[in-house]
């Protein structure tokens, strides 16, 4: 099996597909990329809901046809499909630690602004949990999303001041959510504050690398 052998399914606009997208350019990996244009709603075509039924992106699909989504599982297959340079860990200590800290910038940060988002945007009416179902907003939950990921900010820079990476001393998964996620928190008008110093010199490390443009 070679990188050429997969394709991934993916939309420039999408968060989600970024994460993988940067994990794929820190690993080296030529994947071909599919675009699902979100604005004209191809991934609830019929097409791409036979690939992918929770209608969301990224999805990557093996040469045998085995489509696999969710980011956590997609940066899974990959590290260990090509563990020339391993983003989720060599051993079990980092492993167990990379994914709990990458966990944590998902549900405490990630999630956060995507809730915000969701709820906030007027294209989304309908929309407010991506997925199979249809769910109307509910925009009070805009102000606690804030409320949410300035907390995670605060979290990530206390976190920073003791380790240069999120998960220790090493680049992982962990800092390509993390990073995907105080981008996409622009989106809610939200950006690192001034005092947050070890979480600005982490930002401008892993924002300068190569795969951060992905």
């Amino acid at each position: 099996m070679t990188p050429d052998t997969l394709k991934l399914y993916q939309s420039l606009a999408s968060p989600n597909s970024r994460r993988v997208r940067i994990l794929l350019a820190e690993k080296g990996l030529q994947v071909p990329l599919v675009a699902v244009d979100l604005g004209k709603g191809e991934q609830s075509s019929e097409a791409y809901r036979a690939i992918n039924p929770r209608r969301v992106v990224p999805t990557l699909v093996l040469g045998d046809g085995t489509a696999i989504g969710e980011v956590p599982a997609i940066m899974r297959y990959l590290d260990e499909a090509f563990p020339e340079k391993l983003l989720l860990g060599a051993t079990p200590k980092y492993k167990g630690l990379i994914a709990m800290w990458e966990r944590r910038a998902e549900l405490e940060g990630f999630a956060a602004v995507m809730e915000g988002v969701r709820n906030r945007i007027a294209a989304l009416k309908g929309r407010a949990i991506a997925g199979p179902h249809d769910y109307e907003q509910i925009p009070a939950l805009v102000e606690r999303s804030a409320l949410r990921v300035k907390n995670f900010f605060a979290d990530l820079n206390e976190r920073l001041a003791q380790v240069p990476f999120v998960a220790g001393e090493r680049y992982s998964a962990a800092d390509i959510t993390a990073l995907v996620t105080v981008d996409f928190a622009k989106a809610l008008e939200l950006s690192v504050a001034a005092d947050h110093v070890a979480l600005k010199r982490w930002y401008e490390i892993v924002s300068s690398r190569p795969s951060a443009a992905a």
